[in-house]
């Protein structure tokens, strides 16, 4: 054991460098770590949201773009089927829209923004399947409607807004998805108005 003075000065400053030392090596130690809970790359772009654009599409037609992982039907639907939406009331689960299955700009008789473009997840709230787009021939599943949409996984039917009828497979109508317009001929899906894009 010496006798030598202790040098409370030397000891002090090899105390802070050590502390400093220490606090800069758990930084670079959690920086990546808090970095790796943020989603990569490939996951944003996955739920990015999509611009359709609806310029040339035609009554009738149904337009089909993917978001996050998804098939999402834009159809544009004519007066002659906006005109029979009213009268399916009887006939579906929930005609008024009152399951959480769409924004609330979307809770109405055409489930949309603009009556003539409905836009939907094209997936049967059964089981997941995508049901089929019928114009023309729908009649079959659905005696005296001549468009709508049938999952031929399981029998399940939907209106032209997307509406779940009575006694099939299917509790729920097809949801909507948050979408607004950029301008008259530009769907963004994916976003509400106002929302802006991380």
């Amino acid at each position: 054991m010496s006798n030598a003075p202790v040098d409370t000065g030397r000891r002090r400053f090899l105390t802070w460098t050590t502390a400093v030392v220490g606090a800069v090596g758990a930084g670079f130690t959690a920086v990546p770590f808090v970095a790796s809970w943020n989603p990569s790359a490939k996951a944003r772009i996955a739920g990015a949201p999509v611009t359709v654009d609806i310029g040339k599409l035609e009554t009738g037609q149904l337009l089909l773009v993917k978001w996050r992982g998804k098939p999402v039907w834009v159809v544009k639907r004519s007066d002659v089927v906006l005109a029979q939406l009213p009268s399916l009331n009887d006939e579906l689960q929930d005609p008024d829209s009152i399951e959480p299955q769409q924004p609330g700009y979307a809770k109405n008789i055409n489930r949309s923004i603009k009556p003539q473009v409905l836009v939907t997840v094209g997936i049967c709230t059964h089981l997941g399947c995508s049901p089929t787009y019928l114009k023309g021939n729908f009649a079959e599943h659905a005696p005296g409607v001549d468009y709508g949409f049938f999952c031929p996984c399981h029998g399940s039917k939907y209106d032209m807004a997307g509406r779940v009828f009575k006694n099939v497979p299917a509790p729920l109508n097809l949801v909507v998805p948050p979408h607004y317009y950029v301008d008259d001929s530009t769907i963004l899906v994916g976003l509400n108005q106002g929302e802006a894009e991380a």
